[in-house]
C-alpha cells in the first residue's frame, strides 16, 4: 500500500505531467526532498498521447523565431526559456536515451515514433533523483497562513482525507484541455481561491466548425499543401499554408488549428469569421485558367464535368465541389460554360468556409487563458501573491502555435520552477 512517508519535504509539485515532472526532478536533483502528487493512476497521460502519440517534444527554430511562435506573454516566457530553451531539451532527452529527429518545420520527434519514450524518460528523470511519487493522490486545497502556504490537503487512493505540511508548493495541474487525461482546470480553482486572477479559460489548437452545407461529405478528407486566410469581419488577420483535414470535429489539421485561435476569440466577441482556402496556392488565375483549358480540350466535349475536376482536386473533393459550383457532376463538358469555368477557379483559389462555432475543450490540444501572468515573477516562477507558490506549464495564461512550442514551455516553466535553493 503507498503511503507518503512522512520526512518532511522541501517542496510538494501537483500534477505529474511534463511540466510538474520537470519541476519535481529538477528540484530533486538540486538535492532537495521532493513529494510529487498525481490524481490518475500514472504519469504523463497528456504527454503519451500528443502529437498523435508521436510526441513534438519541442521546436528547433532559433530564440527569435521561437517567441514569435509564442501566442501570450511572450515576453514573461523569455526568462524561463534562457534558462533551459529548446537546445536544453534537445540535449536533456538525449542524455535521458532517447534519440530525437528534426523534421519538418524544425519540429522535433522521438526517433522511435513513441510518445511513451518522453513520459517514460520524464519520470526515470523523478525517480532516479529521489522524488516520492504518489498517484491516485488528489489535491483538495492549498494550506495558506497569511500570504505563505505551508501545506496541502489531499485525499488519498483508500479515500482518506489527508494533510502535508510544506512551505513550497508547485503548481503544475495543466489546463482543461483532454480532461480525460487529468487536465481538469484545479490549478485554476486552487489560483483563484489564494486570489489571483484568472485570464478567460478558451480552447486553443481546436477544431473549428463551420456552416458549409458540404461538411458531412467532407469528412474524412485531408488536403495536402493548401493555403488558408482567416477573416474575421472581411478582414484576413492570419495566413498559413499547409495541411488541412475534415472530420466530425469540424476543420482541422495544422493550418486550422494555427488560426484557431484567432477563431475563437474572435467568435466569443461575436464578430464573424470565415476560413478562404486557396486549393491551387502555386497557381494564379491565369496558370489555373490555361490548364483547366488543356486539360478540357484533352478530354473531349463527351466527357463528364466530374473527369475534369478529377484532374484538379482529390476525389473525395469532387462531388462537394461540384455542388459548390452548383453544376451536375454528370454533365457533358461540352455544356459545360465558360461562365461556369471562372466560377471554378474563383472557388478553386478561394473556397469559403464559414466558420460558427469550435470544438470543446475535450478536443482542443491546448488550454488559452489561465493564471496572469502579472501576479508571477517570471525569474522563479513564483506567485506575487502567495509566497512559496510556483506555477509551471499550462495553468499560467501561456500558450503557443502547434508545433512543438506548447511542450517547450512546460519544459521550460517546469525546470525554471524547480530551480529552488535548499
Amino acid at each position: 500500500m503507498e503511503q507518503i512517508e512522512r520526512v518532511g519535504y522541501d517542496v510538494i509539485v501537483v500534477g505529474a505531467g511534463a511540466a510538474g515532472m520537470m519541476a519535481a526532478g529538477t528540484a530533486a536533483r538540486n538535492g532537495l526532498r521532493v513529494l510529487l502528487l498525481e490524481k490518475m493512476e500514472k504519469s504523463g497521460r497528456k504527454v503519451r498521447i500528443t502529437g498523435k502519440g508521436r510526441c513534438n517534444v519541442t521546436n528547433a527554430r532559433p530564440a527569435e523565431e521561437f517567441a514569435e511562435h509564442v501566442r501570450a506573454n511572450a515576453e514573461f516566457f523569455a526568462p524561463a526559456f534562457a534558462e533551459f530553451n529548446n537546445r536544453a531539451t534537445i540535449r536533456f532527452f538525449e542524455r535521458m536515451g532517447v534519440r530525437l529527429d528534426t523534421e519538418r518545420g524544425e519540429r522535433v520527434f522521438p526517433q522511435s515514433g513513441k510518445a511513451w519514450d518522453i513520459a517514460n524518460a520524464l519520470l526515470e528523470y523523478c525517480v532516479e533523483n529521489g522524488v516520492k511519487i504518489c498517484y491516485d493522490t488528489q489535491v483538495t486545497e492549498i494550506m495558506t497562513l497569511g500570504q505563505r502556504v505551508f501545506g496541502v490537503k489531499y485525499i488519498n487512493r483508500r479515500g482518506f482525507e489527508r494533510k502535508e505540511e510544506c512551505d513550497r508548493i508547485i503548481l503544475a495541474t495543466g489546463g482543461v484541455s483532454y480532461p480525460s487525461t487529468g487536465s481538469t482546470g484545479d490549478g485554476y480553482a486552487f489560483a483563484a481561491d489564494l486570489g489571483h486572477r484568472i485570464e478567460p479559460l478558451r480552447p486553443s489548437l481546436t477544431p473549428l466548425r463551420s456552416s458549409h452545407p458540404q461538411m458531412p461529405h467532407l469528412s474524412g478528407l485531408l488536403l495536402r499543401n493548401v493555403g488558408a486566410r482567416l477573416f474575421v469581419d472581411n478582414e484576413p488577420v492570419r495566413e498559413e499554408f499547409g495541411e488541412v483535414g475534415f472530420s466530425e470535429r469540424g476543420i482541422e489539421g495544422a493550418v486550422a488549428l494555427r488560426v484557431s485561435r484567432d477563431a475563437v476569440d474572435a467568435l466569443i466577441d461575436g464578430r464573424s469569421v470565415k476560413l478562404v482556402l486557396d486549393l491551387k496556392p502555386a497557381l494564379d488565375e491565369q496558370i489555373l485558367r490555361d490548364r483547366i483549358a488543356r486539360e478540357r480540350e484533352a478530354l473531349g466535349p463527351e466527357e463528364f464535368f466530374s473527369e475534369l475536376l478529377r484532374k484538379l482536386v482529390p476525389k473525395p473533393l469532387v462531388m462537394p465541389l461540384a455542388y459548390e459550383l452548383d453544376v451536375n457532376s454528370r454533365v457533358y463538358m461540352r455544356k459545360v460554360a465558360d461562365a461556369q469555368i471562372e466560377r471554378l477557379i474563383k472557388v478553386l483559389k478561394g473556397m469559403v468556409f464559414p466558420i460558427t462555432d469550435y470544438a470543446p475543450f475535450e478536443y482542443a490540444v491546448v488550454t488559452a487563458g489561465g493564471v496572469d501572468c502579472a501576479e508571477v515573477n517570471p525569474l522563479t516562477m513564483e506567485s506575487r501573491r502567495v509566497r512559496g507558490l510556483y506555477f509551471a506549464g499550462e495553468v499560467l495564461d501561456l500558450d503557443a502555435d502547434t508545433g512543438g512550442y506548447n511542450l517547450q514551455i512546460a519544459f521550460s516553466t517546469g525546470r525554471l520552477a524547480g530551480m529552488l535553493k535548499q
